[in-house]
């Protein structure tokens, strides 16, 4: 599996507002700029996490986005498929009946892909913010968050 810029994207906006919990709605252009990201892209993609649940938007001056629930409760396996990435083994593969090293091979890969949906699925948005906060103290990294 390659975590394409899609899903790159999309990471680094919800950890950008994991910080954000006590400080209500955050605009795409403050998560932008402080991320690097463009604008009108990362707009799509809060789109689509909004329709997937988790996060609501609130419009007006003062609006932007927010997390619909607690980093612990999002799953980065749920951020991926809200964007449309898929961790699919082998599409559109049908393994050859008259060759047994086919099947082992295609047996194996399927079980392969579950172990890592289910850790994708494993590791929430919290997980995430504390591994990238433990990295940038071991850089002797301000408290910055720039994933």
């Amino acid at each position: 599996m390659k975590l394409t810029t899609r899903g790159h994207y999309s990471v680094k906006a919800l950890l950008d507002l994991s910080l954000q919990l006590e400080q209500g709605p955050t605009s795409v252009k403050s998560i932008a700029r402080r991320q690097d990201l463009p604008a009108p892209y990362l707009e799509k993609l809060l789109i689509e996490m909004r329709r997937a649940g988790l996060v609501e938007s609130v419009r007006g001056v003062q609006g932007g986005y927010y997390l619909a629930r607690s980093p612990v409760h999002i799953s980065l396996g749920q951020i991926l498929e809200a964007v449309g990435e898929t961790i699919e083994p082998l599409p559109r593969h049908t393994p050859d009946a008259a060759r047994p090293e086919d099947w082992v091979t295609f047996s194996l890969w399927n079980r392969l892909h579950q172990k890592l949906k289910e850790a994708l699925y494993s590791i929430s948005l919290e997980d995430l913010y504390h591994d990238a906060r433990s990295w940038q103290a071991a850089q002797g990294e301000a408290t910055n968050f720039v994933v």
